[in-house]
């Protein structure tokens, strides 16, 4: 006689609208170790031109002891850990509130990360919310290297199929996440406020920065569709949209897979890097950030910034904050002379003079070098 077959059991991930519940923090499952070979195989799906990620010489006369993992890179684990307990069922992620990188994590640190809730609010329709959450990436040590907000549009409902784990939900450890502080600056920034000057080979020192001028970046970047699925999967992201064409035709706007936007925003930092990254000592913060428009494979992505102002810091460097935005398939100079507000928020205009081309923008600070 046949023995009958075992119940079938399927798992899923993420959390629905009603699963969420302020307070809460969720301990993440990954813990990796960010060794040379995985940041050299993400960098390599980039151009970035800044020495502080790229230069061991640069790095160890800033008084660190390796080159640190690039915040980029950093911001893209924190997102994809996150992915896992915050927003595998997500419709989209919506902004970054805030973003800082309180202390550098050397090439070959180890990183865990947690996040907890900050509020849950249904639509008025009520079929969806928007989840507001904070996510920290702590080194092997349990300092933080990387601290940030995010929003995104989750769909209502509970999520009944998802695995109950021991300890994986907890009102516990809010003391050890902490609140992410409003422009402080971290132990690193004040030693490189006094670190020796340098002088690399490319535009971008503080003297070079003017408010009010705006910086096209000359270089289109095409995304394949190989190339953004293997980014993804090195920075561990586990959401079906950008792996699974199956699911993409039946749950995306586009019916196709779309491109992690943590990567999208990756390619404008770095397409931007040869006009600001050459004298670069530090991403002190990012803000004001969201993506309203998605990448699809094929795309092909410009970028473009705005110098809203400049603070001397020191004798030897200096901050700069920027507004930076990326477009698909159309070149910034020909919207700007078109008329077109690149640098408003998308939220913030109405309708008829949002731009549709545009999918990332974020205002960020900076911390770089004087000339000698």
């Amino acid at each position: 006689m046949c023995k009958p077959e075992p119940a079938l059991r399927r798992f899923d991930y993420g959390r629905l609208l009603a699963d969420f519940r302020p307070g809460e923090v969720y301990p993440h499952p990954f813990e990796l170790t960010v060794d040379d070979a995985l940041v050299a195989n993400y960098m390599a799906g980039f151009i970035d031109a800044s020495p502080i990620w790229s230069s061991a010489p640069f790095a160890r006369a800033l008084g660190l002891s390796r080159r640190p993992v690039p915040a980029h890179l950093l911001l893209n684990l924190g997102l994809s850990f996150s992915v896992h307990d915050i927003s595998q069922q997500a419709i989209a992620h919506l902004a970054y509130v805030k973003v800082a990188f309180p202390k550098p994590l050397p090439q070959g640190g180890t990183v865990r990360a947690a996040s907890r809730v900050i509020d849950a609010v249904a639509t008025s329709a009520g079929d969806k919310g928007v989840v507001h959450v904070q996510t920290v990436l702590v080194d092997e040590h349990g300092h933080r290297v990387l601290d940030f907000e995010r929003k995104a549009l989750i769909k209502g409902g509970s999520l009944t199929s998802r695995p109950a784990v021991p300890g994986a939900v907890s009102d516990k450890g809010a003391a050890c996440m902490g609140a992410l502080p409003d422009r402080a600056f971290s132990e690193a920034v004040r030693q490189f406020a006094t670190a020796p000057r340098f002088q690399p080979a490319l535009w971008g020192a503080f003297e070079d920065f003017v408010p009010g001028a705006t910086l096209v970046h000359a270089n289109g970047r095409t995304v394949g569709e190989s190339e953004h699925m293997q980014l993804a999967a090195i920075c561990r992201n586990s959401h079906p949209l950008h792996w699974d064409a199956v699911y993409s035709r039946d749950n995306s706007f586009k019916g196709v897979r779309v491109v992690y936007g943590g990567l999208v925003l990756a390619w404008t930092l770095t397409q931007a890097s040869l006009d600001i990254g050459g004298h670069l000592l530090w991403e002190v913060d990012w803000r004001d950030g969201a993506h309203p428009a998605p990448v699809l494979a094929g795309d092909t992505l410009f970028a473009a910034t705005r110098v809203l102002a400049v603070r001397a810091h020191g004798a030897n460097c200096g901050e700069v904050d920027l507004r930076m935005v990326g477009i698909k398939n159309h070149r910034p100079e020909a919207l700007l002379a078109a008329g077109a507000d690149l640098f408003t928020a998308e939220r913030d205009k109405a309708k008829a003079d949002r731009i549709p081309e545009k999918v990332v923008e974020l205002t960020r600070t900076i911390l770089v070098s004087r000339r000698r």
